[in-house]
Order: structure tokens, then sequence, then C-alpha cells
């Protein structure tokens, strides 16, 4: 244990010296994929120069991992501007090298949204010989929009969709939900997108995936992938009576390990598993039939990396001597996790065992007011082990407002006064919410413990909350409702105590 509590102390400085971990590779490819995909693209004026930059970096990577070519996925962009544009037609670009260079070069036109006349520019090219559309292959639409339109887009949406195209809509702006629900292939929560345009990086693999299931459709592909298992599904061919079929598998890197297995023609999934994580597998379905020859079907599928602990790491509960640590998610490779603790700066740590069912524990005795670097680190039962670490900090000391009061001052007034909290307070932070009127925030400095309140309307109740700050976080606050007398009865007033 000695020698684990060395290497977690390792991985510990290296966090707080504030190492990187390494980022993730490219995606795997995608083949045994077939289908004509069209990005409808808005290129108009409302869209600007750096909006239209990074939706072409987010077209590029939505299709990056796909194979190219007459039998895999041909990929097609129209603009939408006053006239709708095709940049270049489904068969110009056989690769994934010259299709990136071709989004990377592709220009903004400007002009008007005319996106009904491009839904209807599309309808036309989606199925066009000459613009290198294939008959019998699956049909997506994929529209990135800022949420404006100048025309109708329900009448040719719809016949889009009446002749089996499948339509994806990312909106990068604040059109009306109700609008593009309806206008998105159903269900509209895997076909529709509401999402700032520097987060686009965040559906992407959703976005795949679902244009995935549209164009694998009719092949043999996998899903349900994990580190060590993963579905096959294909189109039904057979039956009971008319055959079987036979699945060969295998790493790519060691082809002589192929495995076979043999399912009725009644079935068409086949879930593989005991595979190893992050391997790429060959895979060949062989339609057996006594009546019809089917050919063979192949694909690859790589399994994913081991699922690992922990993932994230949450701080709660924090007071001046204690927080609560907890990590996601709990896995049952994990034997028991070490939480590594100390103060920044400094060279102090503490550590504490948690048992492998447990996904958190209480960190207690500790410094107020202070920052505290957190390691949690996941034991596996192979020995290996896996470090995430989180700031953390105290709250400071008696770190609360006390005895709020309330005094008249005159009509519409009121002086609100308070007694100072403890410990090195740099102000206070005054809000009041008023019942009728906009709220406002007063900032005084730690010397004072009192102000006025102005623009009270009579017979209001209104909510005062005063706050402490300290360097590294606020205090607790403390609240007060305070009513304004009538103006009839405010007439004539003398000052008094409010409760």
């Amino acid at each position: 244990m000695l020698a684990k509590t060395v290497l977690s102390l390792g991985l510990w400085l290296q966090f707080a010296a504030g190492q990187n971990t390494p980022e993730r590779g490219p995606q795997p490819s995608v083949s045994n994929s077939e289908g004509d995909l069209l990005f409808l693209l808005d290129s108009s004026g409302s869209v600007s120069y750096y909006e239209f930059s990074r939706v072409k970096e987010f077209m590029w990577d939505l299709v990056q991992p796909f194979t190219f070519g007459p039998k895999d996925v041909q990929t097609s962009i129209i603009h939408i501007s006053t006239t709708p544009t095709m940049e270049f037609p489904f068969d110009r670009y056989q690769s994934s090298g010259s299709l990136q260079q071709a989004i990377r070069d592709t220009r903004q036109l400007m002009g008007d949204t005319n996106t009904g006349k491009a839904l209807s520019y599309a309808k036309e090219k989606l199925f066009s010989n000459e613009a290198g559309a294939r008959p019998d292959v699956p049909k997506v639409l994929v529209w990135v929009t800022d949420g404006f339109s100048t025309d109708d887009i329900s009448e040719p949406m719809k016949l889009l969709k009446d002749m089996g195209v499948t339509v994806f809509i990312v909106s990068t702006g604040r059109w009306n939900y109700l609008e593009l629900s309806a206008a998105a292939s159903q269900p509209p929560e895997k076909h529709l997108h509401f999402v700032d345009v520097d987060d686009l990086t965040i559906i992407t693999k959703e976005l795949r995936d679902s244009i995935l299931d549209v164009i694998q459709a009719n092949r043999l592909h996998a899903v349900d992938i994990t580190s060590s298992s993963f579905r096959l599904v294909w189109p039904k061919l057979l039956s009971q009576e008319t055959g079987y079929y036979t699945l060969e598998y295998a790493p790519i890197d060691d082809l002589a390990r192929k495995r076979t297995n043999q399912v009725s023609g009644a079935h068409t999934s086949l879930t593989l598993s005991n595979l190893a994580p992050e391997t790429t597998y060959e895979v060949a379905l062989i339609p057996e039939s006594n009546i019809h020859y089917f050919p063979p079907q192949t694909t690859r599928v790589t399994t994913l990396a081991e699922e690992i602990s922990p993932a994230q790491v949450f701080i709660s509960e924090s007071g001046p001597h204690s927080f609560h640590v907890s990590w996601a998610p709990t896995l049952d490779s994990v034997v028991s996790y070490q939480v590594l603790y100390g103060p920044l700066p400094g060279n102090s740590v503490k550590l504490l065992e948690v048992d492998g069912e447990h996904n958190g524990t209480v960190v207690e005795n500790l410094a107020a007011n202070t920052t505290y670097l957190v390691t949690v680190t996941a034991i596996y039962r192979s020995g290996k082990e896996r470090s995430l670490s989180a700031k953390a900090c105290t709250q400071e000391e008696g770190s609360k407002v006390r005895h709020l009061r309330f005094e008249d001052m005159g009509p519409n007034t009121l002086k609100a006064s308070w007694d100072s909290a403890d410990g090195k307070v740099l102000g206070y932070r005054v809000r009041c919410r008023r019942q009728t009127g906009p709220s406002s925030v007063i900032s005084v400095s730690p010397q004072i413990h009192s102000v006025l309140l102005t623009d009270l309307p009579a017979g209001t109740t209104n909510k005062v909350c005063v706050k402490p700050m300290y360097k590294n976080q606020a205090g607790k606050g403390l609240c007060r409702m305070v009513h304004m007398q009538p103006a009839t009865e405010a007439q004539g007033y003398k000052h008094r105590q409010r409760a």
C-alpha cells in the first residue's frame, strides 16, 4: 500500500504543477455506410463571418470519420442566400482530403435568407443524376441555421420528408421551437438541436450517430458499442426456412484469431462479447441461402476504451472546517479509492481510504478560508490506478451577518443596519428586491454597517438581504422582509424602530 500511496502522491504533485492530460486522438473511421448527405448552409448576410467559419469547422468534424465514394457516403452543400446555389455536386469529392479542402474553400455568399427557396432547390438536387445523387440510397438533409428565414419553409420541408428525406436541424439562434420541431424529422429530440455556435462540438458525436442510424439502416452495422462488446444488426435477408447466417470476426491486426458464429435465418442481430477494449474488429456476415445468393456484408467496429473512474469529481457542502467530495462513476472493477488533499500553496498532504462501493466521503479538520487541492485515485483490481483532481475552498469561519434591522428615515426611505460578520470581510453587498420597481444592489466597505434604501413605495413589502464578501467566496447572507406603511398612515410619521 505504501508504494501505491507514493504513486498517488506523485500524480497529485503532477496535478498541482498544472500538467495537462493528453488530448483525445482522431475519431475511428466509419465504413460500410451508404447515403447522400446534403448540408443546407445559411450563407446569407444574417450570419457573421465568424459564425460561418465555425459552422464550416462543424461540418467537417461531423463527416470526418466517414468513407466517401460511389458505394459509400457522398456529400454536397447548398447555400441559403437570395438565390440558392450548390457549392459542389455529390459525386465530385471521393476522399476525405479533397472534401475537407472543398469545405475549407467554401465562401459566404451573403444576400437574403430565402430558406424556402433553398429547400425546394435541395429537393430537386437530392434526386438529380446531374447533381451526382444516387437512386435507392438513404437521403439525409442537415440544415444549419441561425434561426431566421424571409420566406415560408413548411411546404417545401413537408415535400422533402414525404419523399423519404431524413431532416436534421441545428439551430444556433432563437427560432420558434414549435416551428422547427415541426420542420425536423420525428421525433424532434433526435433530429433537432439548439446550440450556441461556439458549442457545436458538444452535439457532433450525437448528430453523427443519428445520421449513421439512417445511412447504415440497410447494411451490416454495429450498435450499443462498449469496451468489451457490440451488437451487430443487419437487414432481414433470410427466414428460418430459407437458410442461416455465418458471422466471422477478428482483430484487424491479428486476423488469425478469427472466430465464427452461426445463427438461424430468423435472426437480424447478434451481440459479440468478451472483446478487447480499443480494438478494431473486421466483421463479415455471410448469408447461407438455399434459394438466392446474397453477397457477404462486411464492416469494421472499434470497441471503446475501458470505462474509467473517476471521470468527474464534485465538491459540495463546504463549511469552515469541512467539505464533501464525491465522484462518478463507481465501477465493479475498482477495489478502493484514495482521497489525497492538501492546502494550496503548500506541501502538506493527507490521505483518506474509501471502499470501492462508495462514491464519496467527508473531509474534515480543515482550515477556514483555505483553498485545497483534492485528488481522487481509483485502485483497480488489476492494480491499475486512475486519478482526477479538483479544487475546494472552505468558508470563512462565522461568515454570517447578524441582527439585520430597519429604521424609518422619511417617506419611502429606510435605513438598514447590521452587526459585522466575523473574519476578514472585504465588504458587504446589500440587495433590495422591491415589490414594485427594480431591484437594487449596494456594495459598501467593511467598516460600514448601514445603508439608506430609497424609492420604497408606501404599502409595499420588500425583501432586503445583506451578505459579507470574502477573498474566496461570499459568506452567508441574512434576509428580512420589511413592510412600508400605507401613505395615509405615513403622514406625520415619527422615527421608530421596525421589527
